[in-house]
């Protein structure tokens, strides 16, 4: 049994998905990107400022399954140039300042509305 997650404060999907699927008590987020939910526009040019799009994004829908970035089990990061590593590295420390989780990051040709970045979670209550 699953129960479909919408963030009321995240972006509304792109396409024919959910935010998020609780699946026991397993949460998957679909992939955000830095789309603000008010405009749904793109956050910004540079990478820092889509990265925190992102988790701020990413929060929202951990959020409205009752969870935290505490619950982030493993992370899947999509770069469009890897030479934004570093940058978003950085801001993404700052969600995870202890006993991260673990992730996959790579670089990618493309992303859904001209992003530079892409993050989707695994999370568990």
């Amino acid at each position: 049994m699953s129960t479909v997650i919408t963030a009321s404060n995240a972006p509304a999907a792109l396409g024919p998905y959910s935010h998020a699927i609780l699946a026991g008590d397993m949460l998957f987020t679909s992939g955000q990107v830095p789309l603000v939910p008010e405009t749904g526009k793109l956050a910004g040019e540079s990478i820092e400022v889509q990265a925190n799009q992102v988790l701020s994004n990413i929060e929202s829908v951990l959020a409205a399954a009752g969870m935290t970035f505490a619950n982030v089990v493993k992370t899947t990061v999509f770069l469009t140039d890897l030479a934004d590593f570093a940058a978003m590295n950085a801001i993404y420390a700052t969600k995870f300042p202890e006993n991260p989780p673990a992730r996959s990051c790579v670089q990618v040709a493309k992303l859904p509305a001209g992003a530079k970045m892409e993050m989707e979670v695994i999370a568990v209550k």
